[in-house]
């Protein structure tokens, strides 16, 4: 048996017996559902474990008891959000107690009066609430951004002293809330996540896919503002407050909706809603069958174009998205592989790989597919983990070129072709081509914005491209791949030898995705050639610990992409001040 000091996290369903004699089957489906879906990732997260379940109940083991505050906020913001379809008197309410204590380990179990005294503040917690033992709050004090509440002292059952309870306020959250962002000129709107209401979990992808195309047709519609896919998406499963959405977002209107899919039949509810007043400016339903979704879309987004701004008319809407193939099979494919891209690991890239070849293998005319394939492979040579050059770079440079040629009219497939053929062929030339039509085509794309950064950065275009680095920041703020749209503004700012506004960036483009160890290589580099040798130094030391690299291994894979070599070999020398290896 081990002795240690252990933040406990102990919970349970509130009313448990009255919802098993409601709805037994339910209930415990659910339960089980908030287990594998909230709890156990949660507490993961959080550098916590599980180590015991019970049948309506939990208990966690955390080394640090920040940790443990911090993963009972969440949870109970999760949990809450996990079932709000649900009708109010079936919902599932979670009671959560916290305590730091002395516990004893026995063969992966704990127990002791660490864990008891976080099971009796349990029982106390109203349900949706978290009690917190006075030892916990005492090492909380002035290290979270969280409010409690003093409940006073009270007797626990089989605890000798009496235990000082405080109440995490419900309404505090770990996160502060977003600054609020000025309204563009021209009409701005961002379509959020449609919800799934198939019944089927496994069915989220096609929703999401959904409210992506519908994003994309709307972007393609130069009087609109719209906010991109990905940022919209960092709303998904959360209860909104519409003006506060409309606040962070700088927009005005929303579109929001949902998807049920049934056989072979599809029925797509939209309605738009002004986010300061919350007028509601219109609603439809679109029915329909499954072969036909894609058009359902146009209609979807036509309406939203005449409720917004009636003086455009269909005559000047452009075909609002390129039709995927027929084949839906394929298409289904590439939503998973685009879900898969964006995670950002090798694991990830290789599994959306997988998804994107199998949709070329089903449809060979799919250009965005194709483009997809592009986009990975060019990813593998880049980041060093391609296990055969050749091969690869051959399949990559036959994917980019079809995706340009046989998407010539989408956007996105061809900001990904040009993203392609600088990684794999360093052909800025083409790449230069095919950005800019997708410019021309949707000059409102986050993706296509980014892609042209980081094409003029190797061109030596250094100005445009931190221009269309911050437009793609400003028209994706909370995007996932801000981190890379902060990366090409760094570069931009660096090449031209300003170094306070390249370290601004990069510090920026590490904190929102540490995965990217090129920034981490830039970072150290700005910083060195600023003088600050130390903190250069510190960045390599830390890249090094988890992504063993060399700058002539650098050199050898990135060099011939650039244009001006002379820049890319300044920042090579930079990083090798602060102590990169040769």
């Amino acid at each position: 048996m081990e002795r240690r000091l252990a933040a406990i996290l102990a919970g349970d369903v509130a009313g448990y017996s009255r919802l098993m004699e409601a709805d037994e089957e339910g209930t415990l489906a659910r339960l089980r559902g908030a287990r594998s879906d909230v709890i156990e990732p949660t507490v993961a997260s959080h550098r916590g474990r599980v180590f015991k379940t019970t049948g309506d109940g939990f208990l966690a083991e955390f080394a640090s008891v920040v940790d443990a505050a911090r993963c009972a906020a969440a949870l109970q913001t999760a949990l809450a959000a996990h079932e709000t379809e649900i009708d109010a008197e079936r919902r599932i309410a979670w009671r959560l107690g916290l305590n730091l204590g002395d516990v004893v380990v026995d063969d992966g179990d704990v127990h002791g009066d660490g864990v008891n005294v976080a099971a009796r503040l349990e029982a106390l917690a109203e349900p949706g609430t978290v009690c917190v033992s006075g030892t916990a709050h005492e090492h909380l004090r002035g290290k979270l951004k969280l409010a409690f509440e003093d409940l006073g002292e009270h007797a626990l059952k089989n605890i000798e002293r009496p235990v000082r309870v405080y109440r995490l306020a419900a309404h505090t959250t770990a996160e502060p809330p977003r600054p609020a962002l000025p309204l563009p000129d021209k009409p701005s709107l961002v379509v959020l996540p449609f919800q799934n209401m198939s019944g089927e979990a496994e069915q989220d992808y096609f929703a999401d896919g959904m409210t992506e195309e519908i994003t994309t047709a709307l972007s393609r519609i130069r009087q609109f503002f719209v906010i991109a896919r990905n940022t919209a998406f960092t709303y998904k499963g959360k209860k909104l407050d519409l003006r506060q959405v409309g606040r962070e977002l700088g927009v005005r209107y929303l579109l929001e909706g949902s998807v049920r899919k049934a056989g072979n039949r599809v029925r797509i509810t939209g309605q738009l809603i002004e986010a300061e007043t919350g007028t509601h400016l219109w609603a439809d339903r679109f029915d329909g069958a499954l072969e036909d979704v894609f058009d359902l879309q146009d209609r979807v987004t036509s309406s939203v174009v005449g409720a917004i701004e009636p003086s455009i008319t269909r005559a000047e809407i452009e075909r609002a998205s390129r039709k995927p193939p027929e084949n839906l099979q394929a298409h289904d494919m590439l939503l998973r592989a685009i879900a898969e891209t964006w995670i950002w690991t090798r694991d990830g890239t290789d599994r959306a790989l997988g998804w994107a070849r199998q949709a070329v293998r089903i449809d060979q005319r799919y250009g965005l597919a194709h483009s997809y394939v592009a986009v990975c492979l060019g990813r593998r040579q880049y980041m060093g983990w391609a296990d055969d050059d050749t091969s690869e770079i051959a399949e990559g440079t036959h994917a980019a070129e079809l995706a340009a040629t046989l998407a010539a009219d989408d956007p996105l497939a061809l900001a990904n072709a040009a993203v392609g053929a600088i990684n794999l062929f360093a052909d800025r030339g083409r790449s230069l081509e095919w950005v800019n039509r997708a410019l021309a085509l949707n000059p409102n794309s986050a993706l296509s914005l980014n892609c042209s950064a980081l094409v003029r950065n190797y061109d030596g275009d250094y100005t445009l491209a931190a221009d269309h680095a911050q437009r793609a920041l400003r028209l994706s703020p909370f995007d996932s791949l801000a981190h890379i749209f902060c990366y090409a503004c760094g570069f931009s700012h660096l090449a031209r030898r300003m170094f306070p506004e390249a370290i601004q960036w990069y510090r920026r483009s590490v904190q929102l995705n540490s995965r990217l160890p090129i920034a981490h290589v830039h970072l150290a580099s700005a910083l060195a050639r600023a003088g600050e040798l130390s903190e250069a130094s510190v960045t390599i030391k830390r890249l090094i610990e988890w992504y063993p690299v060399r700058a002539s291994d650098l050199r050898r894979r990135l060099r011939t992409r650039y244009r001006i070599s002379e820049d890319f070999d300044y920042v090579l020398d930079g990083a090798r001040l602060a102590g990169l290896p040769d």
